[in-house]
């Protein structure tokens, strides 16, 4: 049980700090990848508004083809070689650019254009602001976004934006390779440092987490103790009470009050060992004779015992066990396991109620039944009725006897096999404990 505490602490605590990493990762990386699409947009919005070009407050003073209109060179003088390029000042200070364009955008930036006519034919293409694409290249890329009939998209590496004009369509391309790359960078990055803190954080929490958890372990092993110590310990005077009662018989008879300690002894008795079956059970050092056996020989062997004493009290118990079934595990605890189950269907069903057994393959797994009607049906999440103590009908309990752990050990020794136990409401107050093996 310690081991599976620790487990979960490491697990949960990984777990915790990676879900809490993919959302800050995830978050960076999406915002960043907002930021350079919108980045792109801007440009190919004031590529496609100036018709294909940057406007002039971007251009060289030494820039022949593209010299603005309202820039002109004072009394014909040409600027010197090798000084450094003008730019427009506007009036009330410098220009203000749109996010993510700066007087460097022009330098950076590698696009092409691509006109169109009113029929979609194309009629002149620019390649001159980019190496890797010629002009039968840029007339391919043409055709594939106009056959997309989208406004603005990726295509390869590159994003564009189709703006219609008086004459046709423009059609600007900017490469995007370099913010994708980085993009792809940041991305790689941040994931592979994330996985390393996750892997660091793992160690340090599976290495620590004895500490962690010592407080439980203590109070679980001081638990263990005292329910070891105290069963062997209440060993004693019942074995007292027990030998005083038969003396007491043997000098003055049997009366009410003999037969009530002998009971009263034996369920006190049955109690210890319950609890010290449950307390072995717990420890982690506690194994399980594992054998392969007949389990249809095992569970009628078990089930038998119970025909009587449910025709005495008025009812039916009937088995409907598969032949020839065989299961590895521990055969004692599998006939205790029948037993458990048998038991408490005889002690809480009702009055000519029908108690059924069955066992059959299912697959590769072994499924065991006992149904039983209720007079009072359980209230409330029938799984609580193998809490250790857990009285479904606590109106009932002296008349049944019992102290509400038989149903504890019995998912006990279905967990130590692996294997999974669950009580289900059935119609007609039917109550049905499952066994999956």
């Amino acid at each position: 049980m310690i081991k599976k505490l620790q487990r979960k602490f490491v697990l949960i605590a990984t777990f915790s700090l990676l879900a809490v990493m993919v959302l800050v990762i995830g978050t960076i990386n999406v915002i960043n990848l907002v930021q350079t699409n919108r980045n792109v947009d801007n440009i190919l919005h004031l590529l496609s508004e100036n018709d294909g070009k940057f406007p002039a407050m971007f251009r060289h003073r030494d820039d022949g083809e593209n010299l603005p209109d309202e820039i002109t060179p004072p009394d014909g003088e040409m600027p010197q070689e090798g000084s450094p390029p003008s730019m427009e000042e506007p009036r009330g200070g410098r220009q203000e650019f749109s996010p993510g364009i700066t007087e460097e955008t022009p330098f950076k930036t590698r696009y092409f254009i691509v006109r169109t006519d009113e029929d979609g034919q194309i009629t002149q293409v620019d390649t001159g602001h980019i190496a890797a694409v010629s002009s039968e290249d840029a007339q391919s890329y043409a055709s594939g976004v106009l056959a997309k009939k989208k406004n603005t998209g990726y295509t390869g590496i590159y994003k564009y934006l189709i703006r219609d004009t008086d004459s046709g369509s423009v059609i600007v391309f900017v490469d995007c390779s370099t913010e994708l790359s980085t993009a792809l960078s940041f991305l790689v990055i941040s994931v592979t440092i994330s996985l390393i803190s996750v892997l660091v954080v793992f160690i340090l929490v599976f290495v620590f987490s004895r500490r962690a958890v010592k407080p439980v372990i203590e109070s679980v092993e001081k638990q263990k103790q005292f329910i070891t110590d105290a069963g062997h310990e209440l060993k004693t005077p019942i074995a007292i009470i027990s030998a005083n009662t038969d003396v007491l018989e043997l000098t003055s008879g049997k009366n009410e009050w003999t037969e009530s300690i002998r009971n009263q002894t034996k369920r006190l008795g049955g109690l210890v060992k319950d609890m010290l079956t449950l307390s072995r059970m717990d420890e982690e050092s506690y194994t399980l004779k594992w054998q392969t056996f007949s389990v249809s020989q095992a569970v009628e062997e078990a089930a038998s015992p119970f025909e009587t004493p449910a025709k005495n009290e008025g009812k039916t118990f009937v088995t409907d066990i598969a032949p020839d079934l065989s299961f590895n595990g521990d055969e004692s605890q599998i006939r205790q396991l029948v037993t458990i189950l048998c038991d408490n269907a005889l002690k809480y069903s009702s009055e000519n109620s029908l108690i059924r057994l069955t066992l059959a393959s299912k697959g590769k797994n072994i499924l065991f039944t006992v149904q039983n009607t209720c007079a009072v049906f359980p209230e409330g999440d029938l799984n609580r009725l193998f809490d250790r103590f857990y009285r479904g009908e606590s109106s009932r309990s002296r008349e049944t006897g019992g102290c509400g752990i038989g149903l504890s050990i019995a998912r006990a020794i279905v967990q130590a096999h692996k294997g999974k136990i669950s009580a289900v409401r059935e119609e007609n107050n039917v109550i049905c404990f499952r066994v999956v093996l």
